[in-house]
């Protein structure tokens, strides 16, 4: 199969153009930004916190921002995402022409870019599986990557280039033009979001639901953890990568700029070969070599004595990068239905965001009180050993979950007013008790189904006068919550009712019953 057969399909041929030309904006960005701060100070805190100040909004916004994209039109929410973008752009080239620019503005300026992405991700991450099938999903999110790694190319080389022959300012002025013509772009898409007889769900609610889906999930836990760890240690190298560049023999600008086209080209050709990648080796195996290759890189760098060192340990370094992220981007993907798809993504990003703004933090304030070296080398030896202690301790079931909308269980159909007082259900099994043991093993995962479907409160109650009576109970937040959970039910889930219904040995179905809560 093809890396690139997803490109035939147009619609995703034109949103991944314009994922690239957004993330070579991020890139002029981030480059014209981490410069600028070395002109205004020289404190590695500083340069550092330009990273923290750029990654920060996605990790305290990602949440909502995903329970937008769930619940909202997300054709107009992109096509926002990118004027907010080229607004806080403009404000930058004012604010630097002016010649107002200080190092708490420009942290604040780098923020405010920082909750253009936090809102532009989510929805992104979501339309993506809805674009190209289900077997060219892993293929399609490696092209990302390659957009991703392409811009971190031509963004700094377009970003350098203006840098040493305009200035600062208009990189910023670029970005602005080009957000603006990706609005546009964003316009031609037509997206039709199916209606929903039940309406839009709450903002609170729809959030609350994004969390218990991902806590109920052990895939999903064991992957935010392996790429929290993974981007805390290797932002190390992004963060304090000026002050190396600056360090090189005759480092400048060019330097930084080259550095980073490295890195971006050694995961545009890591990416061609993924596919070969993942019939070779296990996502976990991807995951925990991609790591140790990434720290050796971060360590030749650390100590690298002159730019050439530099450059292949970069390359290097973005081999690792894509095979990490992707494989564990795969692995969210495919553990997310469509209906939650945006909130968990965006938890996967918060993931990433927050654990890269902590660990560009933390690594620049090592750098402060030591010196750059040690701290990029103490991030590469730690990342790798906490990896390999997160695959011994924290278990990934595995399971490959049938996602599939099942349209097998029918809601219930009464004639009942819009109701914001709570709904418990309880489910009656008549089993036999010798296979009691089994039974309640087995509705732990009938637990996680309920919560992941969005129950607020799941119990099994025993019947103390009749061992083989258990009756379970699940509360809805309301009614209307209660008839979405229809609209969640997997494949996954009705093979799961199949299953306890194989332990039940009364004479007739389950009895299920429906209490509307008066007073209490």
């Amino acid at each position: 199969m093809s890396p690139l057969l997803p490109l035939k399909r147009p619609v995703f041929r034109m949103l991944w153009s314009v994922w690239l030309t957004a993330n070579i904006c991020m890139w002029m960005n981030d480059v014209a930004s981490a410069w600028m701060m070395t002109s205004l100070t020289t404190a590695p805190i500083w340069v550092a916190l330009v990273q923290t100040a750029s990654t920060l909004p996605v990790f305290l916004l990602g949440l909502p921002s995903g329970a937008f994209a769930d619940i909202l039109d997300r054709r107009r929410y992109f096509i926002m995402t990118q004027f907010w973008v080229a607004a806080v752009a403009v404000v930058l080239s004012v604010t630097i022409l002016a010649g107002w620019m200080t190092p708490w503005l420009l942290l604040a300026l780098t923020f405010a870019n920082g909750i253009g992405l936090a809102m532009r991700w989510p929805v992104f991450a979501a339309i993506v599986p809805d674009l190209v099938p289900r077997n060219e999903l892993p293929l399609a999110l490696a092209l990302n990557g390659v957009a991703m790694n392409a811009s971190r190319i031509i963004g700094p080389l377009i970003a350098g280039a203006l840098i040493a022959g305009l200035g600062s300012a208009y990189v910023f002025v670029l970005n602005a033009v080009l957000s603006l013509i990706c609005g546009f772009a964003i316009m031609r898409w037509r997206y039709e979001r199916p209606p929903n007889p039940l309406g839009r769900e709450r903002l609170l609610s729809a959030m609350r639901v994004g969390i218990q889906f991902v806590g109920q999930s052990s895939r999903l836990k064991a992957v935010l953890l392996r790429i929290s760890l993974f981007f805390f240690h290797s932002t190390a190298l992004l963060a304090l990568l000026p002050l190396v560049a600056r360090g090189l023999q005759g480092g400048d600008a060019g330097t930084f700029t080259l550095l980073l086209a490295s890195m971006g080209a050694g995961a545009i050709l890591a990416a061609m070969f993924l596919p070969q990648l993942r019939r070779m080796m296990s996502r976990d195996a991807l995951v925990v070599r991609g790591t140790m290759l990434q720290s050796a890189a971060t360590f030749v760098i650390a100590f690298a004595p002159n730019v050439y060192v530099g450059v292949i340990a970069m390359f290097f370094a973005g081999m690792a990068w894509i095979t990490t992220a992707n494989s564990l981007s795969v692995s969210a993907q495919l553990g997310l239905p469509n209906w939650v798809r945006a909130r968990g993504m965006s938890m996967y990003q918060m993931a990433i965001m927050g654990a890269s703004a902590a660990g560009a933090a933390v690594w620049g304030q090592v750098a402060t009180l030591q010196t750059v070296q040690i701290s990029l080398a103490v991030a590469a030896i730690t990342g790798t050993l906490a990896m390999l202690t997160a695959e011994r301790l924290v278990v990934d079931r595995g399971i490959e979950e049938d996602l599939t909308p099942s349209r097998e269980l029918k809601a219930p159909v009464f004639d009942l007013p819009a109701q914001r007082t709570h709904v418990v259900v309880t489910i009656e099994y008549i089993i036999d008790p010798q296979h009691d043991n089994e039974f309640r093993a087995l509705m732990l995962d009938s637990r996680r189904s309920r919560l992941r479907q969005g129950a607020l409160k799941w119990d099994l109650l025993h019947d103390i006068s009749d061992p083989g009576r258990y009756v379970e109970q699940i509360v809805d937040e309301s009614w209307t919550e209660h008839l979405r959970r229809f609209d969640r039910v997997t494949a996954s889930d009705v093979a799961l009712r199949e299953r306890k219904l194989a332990f039940h040995i009364g004479q007739t179905a389950p009895v299920v019953r429906r209490f509307l809560i008066e007073a209490g």
